[in-house]
C-alpha cells in the first residue's frame, strides 16, 4: 500500500482568505455542532480552497481525509468526565474514565492528520480537575508533535453574550464587551485569562444581560409544545435585531438551516418550547419566590446555618406534596454538601448565567428556559433550527462552543493566515464585531 502523499505546501492560501467572504465562511464553520454516536467521528476538519470555491469539510468516517490534506481541525473531547457537575469523577486515575480517554483519541487524530492549525476546546474544569492532568496531557502531545501550543481562558460574556462560561481555545481575540463575573478560574492559570491589560485604556461595550437577549420573545408556559410560532413584537435591543437577521447559512448539513419560503412571508420563531417539568417539580417551582436570587433555600422547611449549609428545619414537620413525595428533595440538600445555590435557582432579567447547560435553568415564568432561549444564550441565530427530541436539542446547545466565540476565533485564524496579526499573542477585533453584518467580517 502506498504511503499517504507528503505535504509540499501550505493548504490554506492567502488568495482564499483575501476573498471578502472567506473569513466569514471560515468563522461560521467553527460554529457547527457535529453529532455522531462515536466521538472518533466528532470533529471538524477544514480545507480552504482558493478564489470563489467553498471551504471543504472532512468528517472522519464520512469523507476520510488523507494525512497532510487538512488545514484546520476543530473539536472538543467530552467534558462529562471532568465536569464539576459530575459527582463521580476519577480524581486519582483520570484516564480510567472512558470519556476522559477520548482526549487521547483526539490527539491520535492530530498525530495522523497533522493539520496546519488545531483548535481544541473544553470546559474550565479541565484546569481544575486532577491537577489539570488532561490539559497537561493535551499540551504535551501537541508540543511532542512540534506544534507551537498556547492555552487561553475565554469568557463568552466578553464577546456579546450574557454568560460567564469560560473555554480554552487559542488563538486569542481580545474582548469586545465588559462581563459580569460569575465564576472565577483557578489561580494557577490566572495569567491565561484572555483580556486587556490593566494598563490599557479601552472602552468596552456594556455587559449583555438576560433582558437584552430574551425580552422580545413570546411568553410560553410549562406545557408549550409548538415547534414554531409567530413573533409577537419587534426586536427591542441591538442583540435581538442582530440575532433575528444573522444568517445561519453555513457549510454543513442543509437540514440545519431554517430557510424562509419567501421574502414576503412573515418570519417564524422556532424551538421556543421548554422541556416540560413533571407535576411534582412544577409544584416545587411554583413555590420558588419570584425574586432575584431565589432558589430551593426559599422553600418552606429549609434553613441555612452560619456555615452556609442548607438543611431541613428540625423543629418543623417535613412538607409533602400531594403525591406524598417531599417538597424539598434529599439530593438537593446534599448537592455540594448543601452549599450550592443552583438547584431550583430562578434567573432574573439583570443577570447573566454562569454556563448554558445541557439541562436548562428555571426562568421567571415558572418553567425551564426554552430551547430557543438557551440557543440565544449561546449566540445561535433565530434562523438556526435544532433536530431531535427536546432533550437532544438542549444537549446540542449546551455542548456547543458559543457562536460569538467561534466567530471571533475563526476571524483571528483568517487574519493570522494573512499575516495581519503580527507576533502579539492577542489581537483586537474590528469595531462592533459582535453584532456586525459587515462585508468581509463574519
Amino acid at each position: 500500500m502506498a504511503n499517504p502523499p507528503e505535504r509540499t505546501s501550505p493548504r490554506i492560501s492567502a488568495d482564499a482568505l483575501v476573498h471578502p467572504r472567506a473569513a466569514t465562511r471560515l468563522a461560521r464553520l467553527f460554529c457547527l455542532p457535529l453529532w455522531y454516536a462515536d466521538y472518533q467521528k466528532q470533529f471538524l476538519a477544514l480545507k480552504v480552497f482558493p478564489e470563489d470555491e467553498e471551504c471543504g469539510i472532512f468528517m472522519n468516517g464520512l469523507d476520510e481525509p488523507l494525512k497532510g490534506a487538512v488545514d484546520v481541525v476543530c473539536g472538543g473531547p467530552p467534558c462529562q468526565g471532568i465536569s464539576g457537575y459530575n459527582r463521580n469523577r476519577e480524581f486519582d486515575e483520570p484516564f480510567k474514565c472512558e470519556k476522559n480517554k477520548q482526549i487521547i483519541v483526539f490527539m491520535d487524530i492530530m498525530q495522523f492528520l497533522r493539520p496546519k492549525y488545531v483548535y481544541m476546546e473544553n470546559v474550565l474544569d479541565i484546569l481544575k480537575f486532577a491537577d489539570a492532568t488532561l490539559a497537561k496531557y493535551a499540551l504535551s502531545r501537541l508540543i511532542g508533535m512540534h506544534y507551537q501550543a498556547k492555552l487561553g481562558i475565554m469568557a463568552a460574556g466578553c464577546y456579546g453574550l450574557p454568560q460567564f462560561r469560560m473555554r480554552k481555545l487559542p488563538p486569542f481575540p481580545l474582548p469586545t464587551h465588559g462581563a459580569i463575573v460569575k465564576n472565577n478560574g483557578p489561580l494557577a492559570f490566572e495569567r491565561n485569562l484572555v483580556g486587556w491589560s490593566d494598563s490599557t485604556s479601552v472602552q468596552l461595550e456594556k455587559p449583555i444581560v438576560l433582558e437584552d437577549i430574551l425580552s422580545d420573545l413570546p411568553k410560553v408556559g410549562n406545557a408549550e409544545d409548538r415547534d414554531e410560532m409567530p413573533y409577537v413584537k419587534g426586536p427591542q435591543t441591538e442583540f435581538q435585531r442582530y440575532i433575528r437577521t444573522f444568517s445561519s447559512e453555513v457549510q454543513g448539513p442543509k437540514s440545519h438551516a431554517a430557510k424562509a419560503k419567501s421574502k414576503k412571508s412573515k418570519p417564524k420563531l422556532y424551538d421556543h418550547r421548554p422541556l416540560a417539568l413533571g407535576h411534582d417539580n412544577y409544584l416545587r417551582v411554583l413555590q420558588i419566590p419570584k425574586k432575584k436570587g431565589a432558589n430551593f433555600r426559599d422553600l418552606p422547611g429549609v434553613i441555612v446555618g452560619p456555615d452556609n449549609v442548607a438543611k431541613l428545619d428540625p423543629t418543623k414537620e417535613r412538607v409533602l406534596l400531594p403525591s406524598g413525595r417531599p417538597l424539598v428533595l434529599d439530593c438537593v440538600l446534599t448537592y455540594e454538601d448543601g452549599r450550592c445555590l443552583r438547584p431550583f435557582g430562578r434567573l432574573w432579567w439583570d443577570e447573566v448565567v454562569g454556563t448554558v447547560l445541557t439541562c436548562p435553568n428555571i426562568c421567571m415564568q415558572d418553567r425551564l428556559l426554552t430551547v430557543r432561549e438557551s440557543a440565544r444564550l449561546q449566540g445561535f441565530p433565530d434562523s438556526y433550527r435544532f433536530r431531535g427530541t427536546v432533550k437532544d436539542r438542549y444537549r446540542q446547545i449546551g455542548n456547543a462552543v458559543a457562536v460569538p466565540v467561534g466567530r471571533a476565533l475563526g476571524y483571528a485564524l483568517a487574519m493570522a493566515n494573512l499575516n495581519k496579526t503580527g507576533n502579539d499573542p492577542l489581537m483586537e477585533l474590528p469595531p462592533k464585531f459582535a453584532f456586525s453584518h459587515i462585508e468581509g467580517t463574519p
